[in-house]
């Protein structure tokens, strides 16, 4: 007569399989591993410092020969710009600086106040307005704890006229860009690797319909239904949350030319993610290992501005950060097309880059 069956060593028995199985799947390895890998360093460079996060320049009547202007220049978190009066208010207008500084030497009677630190600024330069200002106050009471006076300088604002600026202006592009990327990525490679392991794709390369209007067919619906998908958020966003569109209906359509753009060249590397792909498991790994660095690090959920200086060079020439600049530009700044010009051919490069790979892949008639 066989023992009594142990159940303790079927159990362990299943969860040493369960534990092999989970340690050969490379998505799960990917997002237990990966995503939170990514999430520390790009957090941990926003807190770790290095990052212009503050756009500021300074007024070409401020007083320059005192030793406040030269601290402020070197405070880290002010990125200063630097051009023409007609240029910097056309920045400041724009909501691209924070504030024009002007430094003032005040009479010699005012209360023992040296100083006064002017801030012009405009309703579209509102959003970091108060940071700056907090951090003017901070380093004026450090500089005052080490004086004998009661205040060195103080700090006055002044708004002039220009385009009232929404928080909705930042995010709107943003998410404009999250949906494109996203839907266009996952959408595509789903879709064809699901068509090429039913066979259809094959059955269908072998009627007389070349391989490019296969393609093109596809593409063209999704197209379609970004574009809708598209009308529907930039409406959603001017109607209920007062989204800004600088020229109105132009700037409307200019919106659209930008977001077909953008999900041409995401489309390309989803058919490249569903070309290369093995299996269904490893579509999403391939399609973030794509997508998800673009989402931290394009300024889709917060200014790009504000990670290390060191990355700029390379987030700047990002597809997802072309796009999103472009947009913003286009729908706040006012710019036309002509204006993103260097945005524009960003994408046009990445869109020639994705589809030559795609040919090589797809070995076209």
């Amino acid at each position: 007569m066989s023992g009594q069956y142990n159940q303790w060593t079927a159990m362990w028995a299943i969860c040493r399989a369960t534990l092999r199985a989970i340690f050969k799947s490379p998505q799960a390895i990917f997002f237990s591993l990966f995503f939170p890998i990514v999430l520390i360093m790009v957090f941990g460079a926003l807190t770790g410092g290095g990052g212009k996060a503050y756009d500021v320049a300074f007024d070409a009547k401020s007083d320059t020969t005192n030793n406040i202007y030269y601290i402020l220049r070197s405070i880290n978190a002010f990125d200063v710009h630097r051009g023409s009066e007609a240029e910097l208010m056309d920045q400041l207008k724009k909501g691209r600086i924070t504030a024009l500084i002007d430094i003032r030497k005040l009479p010699a009677n005012t209360a023992g106040t040296q100083y006064d630190i002017h801030l012009k600024t405009t309703s579209a330069s509102q959003k970091d307005l108060p940071a700056v200002q907090a951090l003017l106050k901070s380093f004026l009471d450090e500089m005052t704890a080490n004086t004998v006076t009661n205040k060195i300088a103080t700090v006055s604002v002044e708004e002039i006229k220009g385009r009232p600026y929404h928080m909705i202006d930042f995010y709107l592009p943003g998410m404009l860009g999250f949906s494109l990327i996203g839907s266009a990525v996952f959408g595509v490679a789903f879709v064809f690797f699901t068509l090429r392991e039913t066979l259809v794709l094959k059955r269908m390369f072998a009627t007389p319909v070349r391989k490019t209007f296969i393609v093109l067919g596809e593409s063209l619906a999704r197209v379609a239904f970004q574009l809708s998908t598209s009308i529907i958020l930039i409406l959603f966003g001017t109607f209920f949350y007062h989204f800004t569109l600088a020229h109105g209906f132009v700037t409307f359509l200019e919106l659209l030319v930008l977001s077909f753009l953008g999900v041409t060249v995401f489309m390309g590397f989803g058919f490249i993610i569903s070309s290369v792909a093995k299996n269904q498991n490893v579509i999403p790994i391939y399609a973030n290992l794509f997508m998800f660095p673009q989402y931290f690090l394009s300024g889709t959920f917060f200014p790009k501005g504000l990670l290390p200086e060191s990355m700029q060079a390379i987030i700047n020439y990002l597809p997802l950060t072309a796009l999103n600049d472009a947009m913003r530009k286009v729908s706040f700044e006012g710019m036309h097309l002509l204006g993103v010009g260097k945005e524009i051919t960003i994408l046009i490069v990445w869109c020639l880059l994705a589809y030559s790979i795609l040919i090589r892949i797809f070995r076209w008639e």
